[in-house]
């Protein structure tokens, strides 16, 4: 009975310290796998969204915090002036969330790009809303704080042909983030301002 105890107890206390290990190095990597994950798989749509800025917008990015919840906005440059942002939404797609990054100028509430970042969509059909520029160009120049709908729905928007869902998923996360926008707009051009200033 006493070899049992001494065995339990060393199993917790290994237990309790490799726990503390592992925990510690998240810790001290977790910004680190951060940058990595939107470098490599956000990145290219984010810098896509912001051609011609001339700043790095992944680096160039703030925390903010909607609703309890803590987001990645992405700050571009033009022409001198910090007046761009792109952030994260998402929508419900056929295959499951769309994962969408929606570019705003500041100055005219316009939308400057859409983009598809994460889907689940069935490949060549529903993916075509992440693969298919016609799609995105759609939203590009309108306000973001128009509704958004697709052509079926009574909206502005030509749906994919054969994705519906996914279009309508798309369209979900650009009103999605017109609501975060016209919530937190105040908020956004204050943080972008002290990170200019």
């Amino acid at each position: 009975m006493r070899e049992m105890l001494k065995l339990f107890i060393a199993v917790v206390v290994f237990s309790c310290l490799s726990g503390g290990v592992l925990a510690a190095i998240q810790n001290v990597t977790r910004e680190r796998i951060e940058y990595q994950q939107l470098k490599f798989v956000k990145g290219p749509t984010i810098k896509n969204i912001m051609e011609g800025c001339s700043n790095d917008p992944l680096i160039d990015r703030l925390k903010i915090v909607d609703e309890a919840k803590e987001m990645n906005l992405f700050v571009g440059e033009f022409e001198g002036k910090r007046n761009t942002v792109a952030f994260e939404t998402f929508g419900k797609g056929f295959g499951g969330e769309l994962g969408v990054i929606v570019g705003v100028n500041l100055e005219n509430d316009e939308i400057i790009g859409v983009a598809v970042t994460t889907h689940s969509e069935t490949p060549g059909v529903g993916s075509r809303a992440k693969t298919d520029p016609d799609f995105a160009t759609q939203f590009k120049g309108l306000s973001i704080l128009d509704p958004f709908k697709i052509k079926t729905d009574g909206g502005q928007i030509d749906a994919l042909s054969g994705a519906t869902i996914s279009s309508r998923g798309v369209c979900g996360a650009v009103v999605e983030a017109g609501e975060i926008y016209k919530r937190l707009k105040p908020t956004i051009i204050e943080k972008v301002k002290e990170k200019q200033g």
